[in-house]
C-alpha cells in the first residue's frame, strides 16, 4: 500500500468539515438539548486548540488494514448533512493516523486490524489538546465493537454505513447523518453489518484515559 503524507492543510481541512458540520446541526436545533449543549462545548473547546502548528510525528499515516477494507467496500457518502465530511476525508484514508489502543481479546484475536480511529485534535494528535479530542472511527464490515466505556463525553456524528448501536443495554440503528451522545462512563458497544461504518467523533472532559472494554 503506497502511504500518503497528511499536510497540516489537508489536516485542517478536514477539522474545519467537521466543525462546520457541527455547527450547522446546532444552528438546525434538530437533536436533543444535551447534545446540542455538547456540540457547543465540543466547538467552544476546539477554539482555544493552536492550529498554527502540528506534530510532525502525528501526521505520519500508519498504513492500518482498515483503510483497505473501507476502500473495497460499498463505503459511500450518507448524504446531506455528512456529505462534506465524508468528501473531505475519502481522499485522506490512507494519509490518515489510524491506531488502535485496546489490550488484545482472545475471543477477537483480528479486532485489531478490523477497526481503528484517527484523531486528529487530542493529547496524542497531530494538533495538541488536553481539553478535547475529534477524529474518525471505523469499523470494518460485519465486526462487534465489544462493550466498553471510559470517562470522556462522547459525541458521534455517522458519516457512512448503518449500524446497530447499544448503549446502557438499548440498541439502535443509526443511519448516517444521526447524532449520538454518549456520557462519561456509559456502557456502549457497536455492530457493523454488509457495510463499514465511518464516523466523526469528539471527546470532552476526562480526555487523556483510554476506553476500556467491559
Amino acid at each position: 500500500m503506497n502511504m500518503k503524507t497528511l499536510s497540516p492543510a489537508a489536516a485542517l481541512k478536514a477539522i474545519d468539515a467537521i466543525r462546520n458540520s457541527f455547527a450547522a446541526r446546532i444552528s438546525a436545533r434538530m437533536d436533543a438539548p444535551d447534545a446540542l449543549a455538547e456540540l457547543e462545548k465540543v466547538l467552544g473547546l476546539l477554539g482555544e486548540v493552536d492550529f498554527s502548528r502540528a506534530n510532525a510525528e502525528h501526521l505520519r499515516a500508519s498504513g492500518h488494514p482498515v483503510i483497505q477494507q473501507l476502500q473495497q467496500a460499498e463505503f459511500k457518502s450518507g448524504g446531506e448533512g455528512v456529505s462534506a465530511i465524508f468528501d473531505a476525508f475519502l481522499p485522506l484514508l490512507d494519509a490518515l493516523p489510524w491506531r488502535y489502543s485496546y489490550e488484545p481479546r482472545p475471543d477477537a484475536p483480528d479486532i485489531g486490524e478490523r477497526m481503528a480511529w484517527a484523531e486528529l485534535v487530542g493529547p496524542i494528535a497531530p494538533f495538541s489538546s488536553r481539553k478535547v479530542c475529534l477524529g474518525l472511527t471505523a469499523i470494518g464490515p460485519g465486526l462487534l465493537y465489544p462493550r466498553h466505556r471510559h470517562p470522556a463525553v462522547e459525541s458521534y456524528w455517522v458519516v457512512s454505513g448503518t449500524a446497530a448501536w447499544t448503549a446502557e443495554g438499548i440498541t439502535r440503528h443509526h443511519p448516517p447523518g444521526t447524532l449520538i451522545l454518549h456520557p462519561a462512563n456509559v456502557i456502549h458497544a457497536m455492530q457493523t453489518h454488509n457495510e463499514p461504518l465511518l464516523a466523526a467523533y469528539a471527546w470532552t472532559g476526562e480526555v487523556e484515559t483510554l476506553s476500556e472494554y467491559v
